[in-house]
């Protein structure tokens, strides 16, 4: 197992290490905070000004979930290097909520539907035994493996884009990647550990000396926003409460992949009330951005990757993370311009980070029974969760619950692979809590260490 460059509980040498290290998690989060409400606000027709406090909103509620999840506040924060965000796995439901009753009716039902999560958190340490080994690597591959088409379709240019594809931006998102592999290779110290944010720089600086970058977003930015909470009221629809609470179950699922995920990376045995810690944070959290006028919020499964790739698991710099996303929530004109990156820049970066993910879970799986039965479960809970990944209209004519829940393929592929752990002779058993620490080892991960 490779040592970690800097260990849960380690600080970085100065404050110049740690906020190059805490701009990379930054600049890996910060595209899927900001997208969450401008899709709400797309979908629903909002008027700019609208749009922009839901953004401010979101920005401000992560940097705060951000600092409570790595710090801890008692029993709410599982203390490990999470940034926490908006989440896309609301979309579908916030949207047919939105549609019929507004955004009162998207922060309402976000509230309350939040029950769910804060109410499954004391559950965890049962949910936890549904997770062993086998069912674990699964799920931190699935993580990779559904966000790998995000990271080449941000190389490409992004969906919808007229130049899909194009040569140029291939070109840029291969320079950036070669960037990163050269940096974690050969870099030494704060080089490698930054590989990530020093590819993304170069990139940016090569987009701007070709005419690439576009300011209009920075102009037209506020320098200086204080979101208002309850900022668009809030309204309790029976149909968006029970939307929303099912969006909540299926994101149950996805946190506890996802913070299993973070274990193996960070070298850190997950067991059942630190999970539960965790997950309480993350249906407070909820609660709270939806207060604060912002989408609901759930653990990055990205930054993970992050993680993975540069050896760098302190919470302390992630801490700083949620500062800065604290900051750009305050001072909006930040916010714009780390938007400002051209996507083939960021697709460049996130492959390398989100392939690492994938090769954590085949390392973890090293240490899966060579067995019939663990094949079958990794071979069809792979599978499932592929199908629904690679071809999402595969369930375009199902009944909607049936979309909202099997819609992602980390929570079909989580499921697949504990109910045919379950079912199949032979169950595969996490130890009980009492005897975690004789039996967790940390997972390898890698690193960048040397």
């Amino acid at each position: 197992m490779e040592k970690l460059l800097y260990g849960v509980e380690d600080r970085p040498p100065n404050l110049i290490t740690t906020t190059l290290l805490s701009l990379q998690h930054l600049l890996a989060a910060l595209g899927g905070i900001i997208a969450v409400p401008l899709v709400f606000g797309g979908a629903l027709k909002l008027p700019a000004d609208q749009i922009v406090a839901l953004v401010n909103a979101a920005l401000l509620g992560s940097g705060i979930v951000t600092i409570i999840q790595c710090r801890g506040v008692g029993p709410v924060g599982i203390r490990l290097p999470c940034v926490m965000g908006t989440s896309f796995a609301f979309v579908g439901a916030g949207i047919s909520v939105g549609l019929e009753h507004g955004v009162p009716g998207i922060l309402g039902s976000s509230l309350v539907g939040s029950l769910v999560m804060i109410i499954g958190s004391f559950f965890m340490p049962v949910i936890r035994r549904f997770f062993p080994h086998t069912v674990t690597s699964v799920v931190v591959i699935m993580i990779g493996l559904s966000l790998t088409p995000v990271a080449v379709d941000w190389a490409a240019g992004g969906v919808g884009s007229g130049n899909y594809g194009a040569v140029g931006n291939l070109a840029i998102a291969g320079f950036v990647l070669a960037l990163v592999i050269a940096f974690v290779q050969w870099g030494k110290g704060i080089i490698s550990a930054s590989a990530v944010v020093l590819g993304i720089v170069c990139g940016y600086l090569l987009c701007l000396a070709l005419g690439l970058i576009d300011f209009t977003q920075v102009r037209e930015a506020p320098v200086f926003a204080i979101p208002q909470p309850l900022h668009f009221g809030m309204s309790f629809p029976v149909s968006g409460i029970v939307a929303m609470s099912i969006a909540f179950l299926v994101t149950i699922v996805e946190t506890t992949g996802t913070f299993m995920a973070l274990g193996a990376a960070t070298q850190t045995p997950i067991r059942g009330k630190r999970l539960a810690s965790g997950m309480l944070c993350d249906g407070v959290g909820s609660a709270f951005a939806a207060v604060m006028s912002s989408p609901p919020v759930s653990t990055f499964a990205q930054n993970v990757g992050v993680v993975s790739l540069t050896g760098v698991a302190s919470r302390h710099v992630v801490m700083l993370t949620g500062v800065m996303l604290l900051a750009a929530g305050l001072f909006p004109v930040l916010g714009a311009l780390v938007v400002t990156i051209p996507l083939p820049v960021l697709g460049g970066a996130g492959l390398m980070m989100f392939a690492t993910i994938i090769a954590a879970g085949i390392r973890m799986l090293g240490g899966s029974a060579d067995s019939r039965r663990s094949n079958l479960i990794i071979a069809v809970s792979l599978g499932c969760g592929l199908a629904v990944t690679v071809r999402p209209d595969l369930l375009s004519k199902m009944p909607a619950f049936v979309r909202e829940v099997f819609g992602s393929g980390i929570t079909v592929g989580a499921l697949v692979a504990v109910g045919l752990n379950l079912l199949l002779p032979g169950r595969e058993v996490e130890a009980p809590e009492e005897d975690m620490d004789a039996v967790a080892t940390p997972l390898p991960v890698t690193s960048v260490a040397t």
